[in-house]
This record gives C-alpha cells, structure tokens and sequence, in this order.
C-alpha cells in the first residue's frame, strides 16, 4: 500500500478534535512513517499578506495571486509548507509527489506566488500531519481514515468547508451513514 497522493478521510469517530472532519493530503509514505497536509481547515488568524509582511516579501499586485492560508497540521506550527500543482519545481526543493503535485517548503516559492511565478494551483499549511513507523496503518484499521484518490479540483477548491464531503462522495459515501464506530464481522 502506497499513501503518498492520496487522500485522508476523518471518521466521525476519529478521537482526536484537531482532525475532525479533517481532509489531510498524504505528501510522503513510507515504511519509515507517513507525513500529510490537512487541506480544509483555514487559518483563523493569519492573511498570505500578513505573512508576506511578516518575511519582508512584497504583496503581489495581482490579488487573484493571494492564496489561502491553512492548518496544515498539529506538528511543527511555525513552518510553512506550500501544496501545489506539478508545474512549479523548486531548486532541489519541491518534493514531487506524483505528476499532479509537489510540495515545497522554502522560501523562494512565497516569493515565486507573490512575483506572479509560482505554480498555478497552491495553498500553503503552516504545520504538517505525521505519522511513525506502522501508526497510520493501525489509525485505518482502528475505523479513522478512510482513503481516497486526490484530485487538483477538489484539493485546491476555495470551498473549504465542503472539502469533507466531496472527499467521501468520490467513494459514493454519504456523510449521515457514517458510524464511529468500527466492528468486525
């Protein structure tokens, strides 16, 4: 099984309310642990101009280049990790996830966005979702992810709050039948 690409799904009955209803984009997976990005839950408190402001990078004069800032995660809050389309490579930096993504965690990309340069679908987490060795797997067999295959269109929506349900339409799953609970037959 190979995670990397794909989509986590929180189960209503996941435990932990840092993830509820959480989408979380899996960047890396391996056998030495997983590493994601939640892409639905904007940041309150924080503007992508407030944070150029903060690193002394012009705004862009394009406000269509102004993307959305987000909680990536409960792990490292301070630093930032740009998700975003397979058309921007950074300098050694951008992991490429698959031919559709690439993540990239410097500097230079902000500055790419905010030039008018980077790629052409992104959202920046500040923060990432990680998992050790074999934790993810039991957290999937525990009934709190679900998996899904990860699009463009509906990883870079606007549309936050509606990120949730289109990730369990896309396996034909309507949110009222879930159950937090997981049983064995």
């Amino acid at each position: 099984m190979n995670l990397s690409g794909k989509l986590l799904i929180a189960m209503p009955g996941m435990g932990d309310p840092r993830f509820e209803r959480s989408v979380v984009f899996i960047c890396a997976y391996s056998e030495d642990g997983a590493m994601g990005l939640i892409v639905n839950k904007p940041a309150p408190d924080l503007t992508f101009g407030q944070l150029l402001k903060q690193l002394e990078i012009p705004a862009p004069d394009d406000p269509s280049r102004v993307i959305r800032v987000h909680f990536g995660g409960p792990v490292e809050h301070a630093r930032g990790f740009v998700l975003h389309s397979a058309d921007y490579g950074g300098e050694g930096a951008t992991l490429n996830v698959d031919d559709r993504f690439g993540m990239t965690a410097t500097i230079d990309i902000l500055q790419a966005i905010a030039r008018g340069k980077g790629p052409e679908s992104s959202l920046l987490a500040l923060g990432y979702a990680g998992w050790g060795p074999g934790q993810l797997e039991r957290e999937i067999l525990a009934n709190g992810w679900l998996t899904c295959d990860a699009s463009p269109d509906l990883v870079f929506s606007d549309r936050n709050e509606m990120k949730w349900t289109r990730a369990l339409g896309t396996l034909g799953v309507d949110p009222v039948s879930l159950s937090g609970v997981a049983g064995r037959a």
